[in-house]
């Protein structure tokens, strides 16, 4: 079942973005499968310890896919990410012509598959990609939620 699949591959994405909340980085996490069900790629967010403001878990994960396959086009692949991808991630994912985005939790401030744009299904663009939304969404939530938290407690 596709459902449990899913879960199973975001599960491995909220690995990804624990390893960022290891390192004080905002935890956000993805992971790329490829349609044979192979994990291809793998990113966190670390901007600030790579000093690289497009290092975000969804790009870090597009580019170890497309060195895995030796083609920057992920054709049939679907990346899984715990927030809902921003305006730079949603274009390198169209770019990448990946087949299917699945996130956890919107991104009501961000957001480009949905929330506050939608560049991933716009029709204008060269490439469409089917979009799930709200998988493991309570999970992926808390993680960006207590990072957060912490941030604005008191010293």
């Amino acid at each position: 079942m596709v459902v449990n699949q899913d879960e199973d591959y975001m599960g491995l994405a909220l690995n990804e973005a624990r390893r960022a909340a290891a390192m004080d980085e905002v935890p956000v996490g993805a992971v790329v499968v490829d349609k044979d069900g192979a994990v291809i790629g793998r990113g966190y967010n670390h901007p600030i310890s790579a000093d690289d403001p497009t290092a975000h878990a969804e790009i870090v994960a597009l580019r170890e896919a497309a060195r895995v396959i030796g083609n920057y086009r992920l054709m049939g692949a679907t990346l899984y990410c715990t927030i809902e991808p921003c305006t730079m991630c949603a274009g390198a994912i169209v770019q990448a012509r990946v087949a299917r985005l699945v996130f956890g939790a919107p991104d009501p401030k961000a957001g480009a598959a949905g929330s506050l744009y939608n560049i991933v299904t716009d029709p204008r663009l060269n490439h469409s990609v089917e979009v799930v939304r709200g998988v493991l969404d309570d999970e992926c939530s808390s993680l960006i939620q207590s990072f957060f938290a912490s941030k604005r407690r008191p010293l």
